[in-house]
């Protein structure tokens, strides 16, 4: 599975890199604490809604800390998303620590 760390997805940001940014976390959690221009797919319904996803575009899956984004990419695969998927290494709270400290912790 391909992964990357906060800083190395706040460089592909900065540089205007086209990123498709995915949370996989619950309503609320995306409420108290996301990552702008992240779109919410709980989980549970990633497969569902795997069509909002744009297979064309580079795309990096987030939650909390890690284990749901790799869960969430390892189910689209199955599937057959024929798109690139990075997992963001640590999730929200290594985007917290290593770029966004405004973001709060839970």
């Amino acid at each position: 599975m391909q992964e990357i760390t906060a800083s190395e997805l706040k460089a592909k940001l900065d540089a205007g890199e086209d990123i498709q940014l995915i949370d996989v976390r619950q309503p609320d959690e995306h409420s108290f604490a996301h990552i702008v221009g992240a779109k919410l797919i709980p989980l549970g319904e990633v497969i569902a809604r795997m069509g909002e996803i744009d297979p064309t575009r580079e795309t990096v899956v987030h939650c909390k800390m890690g284990g749901r984004s790799a869960r969430a990419i390892e189910a689209l695969q199955q599937r057959g998303f024929a798109g690139s998927l990075s997992n963001l290494v640590g999730g929200i709270t290594a985007w917290s620590n290593d770029v966004d400290p405004s973001i709060p912790k839970y």
